[in-house]
């Protein structure tokens, strides 16, 4: 077995590259100079264990993994498990999505028997569409890429403005105009999507 300090030398190497920092960033986490961590990472020094711990703490590790040689067959069960977690995200979302137009479905068909003869019901078609969406954008924030997010959300924008178009002409209205909210609301969502989140501030 190599010695102990090369091999958690080697970890800390790993761990801070992985999470994207320099020996600096992760020197003043610890309150020590980036020349101490780059002695620690070469393996000429060791933490002592109120560090290790530290470290541990902030990589979100055990210490038990700063002390092994290996970590394949823990990374393979890691990288399956997020697999996993991935497709059942994808599933409950799609299934959650296609349960809005079953209740849009369930409602036609009672609003059809309590209501024989008007062709109204179908509007619920429509707003199943934006109701959906919304489902879509909720689950994409929890479980994807909120960085996408002002995409779904035009695509929320502009299925509401066509549901609320058909409802008035239903009624006898074709009020085309209403399509004109929606270029100055995608323009505000368009610049929107330039935000960027400021940096962390290392402390």
């Amino acid at each position: 077995m190599k010695d102990l300090k090369f091999i958690i030398g080697k970890n800390i190497n790993h761990l801070r590259t992985k999470k994207g920092i320099t020996q600096q960033q992760l020197g003043e986490q610890l309150n020590y100079s980036d020349k101490t961590i780059s002695k620690w990472e070469r393996g000429e020094s060791l933490p002592d264990i109120v560090v290790l711990k530290n470290l541990a703490d902030f990589f979100q590790v055990s210490l038990d993994y700063l002390v092994e040689e290996t970590h394949k067959i823990k990374g393979i069960k890691q990288e399956n498990l997020q697999k996993e977690n991935r497709r059942n995200s994808y599933i409950i979302t799609i299934s959650s999505i296609f349960m809005v137009f079953l209740a849009a479905i369930l409602l036609f068909v009672i609003l059809k028997m309590v209501i024989p003869g008007t062709n109204y019901p179908w509007l619920c078609y429509a707003y199943a569409i934006p109701a959906a969406i919304i489902v879509w954008l909720v689950f994409n924030s929890i479980w994807f890429n909120p960085r996408k997010n002002y995409l779904i959300i035009s695509a929320l924008v502009w299925s509401l403005l066509v549901a609320l178009y058909f409802t008035f002409f239903v009624s006898g209205y074709k009020i085309w105009q209403l399509f004109l909210v929606g270029i100055p609301a995608q323009a505000i969502i368009v610049i929107w999507s330039k935000l960027r989140n400021k940096p962390e501030v290392m402390e």
